[in-house]
């Protein structure tokens, strides 16, 4: 990934975010993550994806489902560049728990763990690990994450 390209041009380039990549153009959002930003992304990987139920993702990938894929889409971004380090100042300021109001108008939570991982949280308890942190775009910051988080339906 180039810090140079925008998250959707880089997100094309990763062989571990080919569903995502799909679900972006799937739901019309492609336009969107090439704007100015900035964004940050909790992109979950293929891998992510595949722990889904089976079925799930196809399913999302339906026309007659594209606000519900968008909605999912949204729920992993946030408006403004937020790197690990201003994620962490977050959590340890409110108590070790930060909330993150996403693009969908949903909530995700940050916290750590005894190493120092950040998690986030989904609004349904679900949680994924920040794998990569901090991959830099000319349109805000994508960290990578191993599962995919779904808000309130």
């Amino acid at each position: 990934m180039y810090p140079t390209k925008n998250i959707v041009e880089n997100a094309i380039n990763s062989k571990d975010h080919t569903t995502l990549v799909a679900a972006v153009q799937a739901a019309g959002l492609v336009d969107a993550l090439m704007g100015a930003g900035p964004f940050t992304v909790f992109a979950p990987t293929n891998a992510a994806f595949e722990m889904l139920p089976a079925g799930t993702v196809n399913n999302l990938l339906k026309p007659e489902n594209k606000a519900t894929l968008q909605t999912v889409l949204k729920y992993h971004v946030v408006s403004g560049k937020w790197n690990a380090e201003s994620l962490v100042k977050m959590i340890k300021e409110n108590n070790s728990k930060a909330t993150i109001t996403t693009l969908a108008g949903g909530k995700l939570y940050a916290s750590l763990d005894d190493k120092g991982g950040v998690w986030i949280w989904d609004e349904n308890g679900g949680k994924a690990m920040v794998t990569i942190a901090n991959v830099n775009q000319s349109n805000g910051v994508i960290h990578v994450i191993d599962h995919v988080l779904l808000p309130k339906s």
